[in-house]
């Protein structure tokens, strides 16, 4: 494995990630105090909208970057050429799919924004903002891949995060002078034109041999190319399903108010899983290489070290996440915004047993067995969306975003956790998975147990810094008490270790 490239690539993105985190915080810091709460909703319920409509991105990414692999190991640079052609087609008519889904669902705004009325702004021309400022980032998108298909992911995510933090500083600028919705949203779309300039010039530098060279894709390739676009199109359906339901169904049933307040929470959980999931996400160009070139044993121990990685990173973090997670919203978004401690508790359980797929989803889309659990996905989403809307009319009003989170907590157990390591042990390690789901959930209880603890552990002060720093020093102790003794107790995570 290129331990130098996932080096350089991880690190990289870690330390712009950081920043980013407390660039996003200050922004929602700034949009709360000079607009309101209620728009800071309309904004995340935007968000998630487009999100949903990024389903016609049909998971190419992850599909090109797969597909280049081999070719670029075998230096068949007339082939790279070929598939970066189709891609790019690809990515223009996925831009206009999206547009025109967006024009589609402008009419019904009203109707999953509960409660807009109070924000006295133009839903039809600021969701439009923002959609147009999503569809720029598909014209330089196959541009992107194919650098990132060099292993050079360092590269791509110094361009889009040095576009991110532009974008946050002149919104904060823009929110402080004019207050107004309609020129934060504009930031957006001057941010995306110059990240397709920067990534249009470096990709001309760097591959201008082989953008120039206009190769076609041969038949046995594009249906393999067709073949993995398909599946990652079902991946695309069923994350798109969980990850951006909840926030509709709460602003649809619920509303916009409430919808608010947990985007603040979610808005910290997301960022923090952003950083960690840099340890995995930017190592799979070079997982992708070494596949090709070694044998399915090798891959697999890499995957075991990965997992319980991934385990200590998850309880650090979501332990820490829980103990400070009150303190912090009131801190740095305002006072009364905090919810229920019941929600945070599930907000963060949700979050630790989504993120502890993260190492078997790296060696999925590496070694591209993605397409055998391409049903999945979708099954996933329609029983979550179900189970949400169920819940959140059977649950006590107190109780209802709860439930909405319980049904992703329960859709991600007995589906993703089940199915997600079937597949890559099955055909991917060719062996049995049957040791890997007895250390997974017990993984899951051992964090259940470990955050009951550390809730029950809390204290109260007066001062809400002394009372983050104390409950932060709580959740460290109990966190390195789980995780000292699952290490210790991992020969194969030790010898890995020794071995760096």
């Amino acid at each position: 494995m290129d331990k130098k490239k996932g080096a350089i690539n991880v690190g990289v993105s870690i330390a712009f990630k950081l920043v980013i985190l407390v660039t996003n915080i200050l922004v929602r810091r700034f949009l709360i105090q000079y607009i309101g709460n209620e728009i800071n909703g309309l904004n995340s319920l935007y968000a998630s909208i487009l999100d949903f409509l990024s389903v016609a991105e049909l998971g190419v990414g992850s599909a090109i970057t797969f597909c280049m692999y081999k070719p670029i190991v075998e230096k068949d640079f007339d082939k790279v050429s070929a598939l970066y052609g189709l891609f790019t087609k690809l990515y223009l008519i996925i831009g206009g799919i999206i547009l025109l889904g967006g024009c589609i669902l402008m009419p019904l705004l009203p109707y999953l924004a509960k409660g807009y009325q109070n924000t006295n702004v133009n839903l039809y021309v600021t969701f439009g903002l923002m959609l147009i400022s999503v569809v720029i980032s598909y014209l330089f998108s196959s541009k992107t891949s194919l650098i990132n298909a060099y292993k050079n992911n360092y590269i791509t995510t110094t361009v889009s995060s040095v576009g991110i933090l532009l974008q946050g500083g002149m919104q904060i600028v823009v929110l402080i002078c004019t207050k107004s919705f309609m020129w934060f949203l504009l930031c957006r779309i001057i941010a995306a034109v110059l990240q397709w300039s920067v990534t249009e010039l470096i990709a001309r530098m760097r591959h201008g041999d082989i953008i120039k060279n206009k190769q076609k894709v041969d038949d046995d390739t594009k249906k393999v190319v067709v073949r993995n676009v398909k599946a990652m199109f079902m991946h695309k359906i069923g994350g798109v399903l969980v990850n951006t339901a909840d926030s509709l169904i709460i602003s649809a049933f619920i509303g916009i108010v409430v919808l608010g307040k947990y985007s603040n929470y979610v808005t910290v959980m997301t960022a923090m899983v952003g950083v960690l999931t840099l340890c995995f996400t930017p190592l799979t160009s070079v997982i992708g290489h070494m596949v090709a070139e070694e044998n399915g044993d090798a891959v697999r121990k890499y995957h075991n070290f990965f997992h319980t990685f991934n385990f200590v990173l998850g309880v650090v973090f979501f332990l820490g996440y829980y103990a400070v997670i009150d303190n912090f919203v009131t801190l740095f978004f305002g006072e009364n915004l905090e919810m229920m401690r019941t929600i945070s508790f599930v907000i963060t359980l949700n979050y630790f047993i989504q993120f502890l797929r993260q190492a078997t989803i790296l060696f999925r889309d590496a070694t591209g067995t993605f397409y055998n659990d391409r049903w999945k996905p979708l099954c996933e989403g329609l029983l979550n969306i179900g189970l949400s809307i169920l819940f959140v009319l059977v649950f006590p009003e107190k109780y209802n975003v709860v439930g909405v989170i319980a049904a992703t907590i329960l859709t991600n157990l007995f589906i993703c956790h089940i199915v997600e390591p079937h597949v890559l042990y099955k055909y991917a390690f060719r062996s049995s998975a049957k040791s890997y789901y007895v250390k997974n959930f017990a993984y899951i209880l051992i964090f259940a147990a470990a955050l009951t603890v550390v809730h029950f552990c809390m204290v109260s002060f007066a001062d809400q810094w002394l009372m983050l720093l104390a409950n932060g020093g709580i959740a460290i102790g109990i966190a390195i008490a789980v995780c000292l003794p699952t290490v210790l107790c991992n020969k194969d995570f030790r010898r890995y270790v020794k071995k760096r």
